[in-house]
């Protein structure tokens, strides 16, 4: 799964990233968890360009009834996205790119579970293959929430944890924003493991392990 993640990047790196023209102004994320907002890119259909969006984290079905479905639908596995109920609908309309520097897992290592960041080796900011849904609540504002895509680890990820968030390539992100494009298996095949050997992990300390801890000290090394 991926249920913590970091965006440390700034606006302005964003904006020339991602081509978009409007990033808010927000601050350093150090432990993003879920049921909190988090920064996505989607394609605003009135003007047919890319646009950055806060999505809260936890992806909520339009039908729902109960919003705390969303608590169980941080993530979507890329083998059933298509078919799922919650997440069937918004896999054909409503994708995203969820913008991220790098995420946590916790690998086992006797009784004890270590905390490991993985992120790019160039330190770049990356996307997560993202959905996302409105949800109208019977009084008040709709609601927009979104969920990660994960899928099986990669040779890096394996050691550490049995999936892993599903990063897009630069180069697919156009297809998986195109919202008229609606077939599946070719929209399943972007969902795979991303290259070993662009990736870089290392051990951080526990403070990561409450979400109440946003800081610069989440991300540094440790020795285990």
């Amino acid at each position: 799964m991926c249920g913590r993640f970091t965006q440390t990047a700034s606006p302005e790196v964003i904006a020339e990233q991602f081509k978009i023209t409007n990033p808010p102004l927000f601050t350093p994320r150090y432990n993003i968890a879920p049921s909190q907002p988090i920064a996505a890119i989607r394609i605003d259909p009135d003007r047919a360009t890319r646009t950055l969006v806060m999505l809260r984290w936890g992806l909520i079905p339009s039908w729902a009834k109960d919003p705390k479905i969303g608590n169980q639908c941080i993530n979507a596995k890329a083998e059933t996205v298509a078919e799922k109920p919650s997440f069937r609908s918004a896999f054909k309309k409503r994708r995203c790119l969820v913008i991220a520097t790098g995420f946590y897992e916790w690998q086992v290592q006797g009784r004890a579970k270590q905390p490991i960041w993985i992120g790019l080796r160039s330190k770049r900011p990356f996307a997560f293959a993202g959905l996302w849904e409105q949800w109208k609540p019977p009084e008040g504002e709709p609601l927009e929430t979104c969920t990660v895509i994960t899928t099986e680890p990669n040779d890096l990820m394996a050691p550490i944890h049995n999936r892993m968030p599903v990063i897009l390539s630069p180069a697919s992100y156009d297809q998986w924003l195109d919202l008229s494009f609606q077939q599946i298996e070719p929209l399943k095949a972007l969902l795979r493991p991303y290259p070993s050997e662009e990736l870089t992990a290392y051990p951080v300390s526990t403070l990561v392990n409450n979400p109440r801890h946003d800081a610069s000290q989440c991300l540094e090394p440790v020795s285990v």
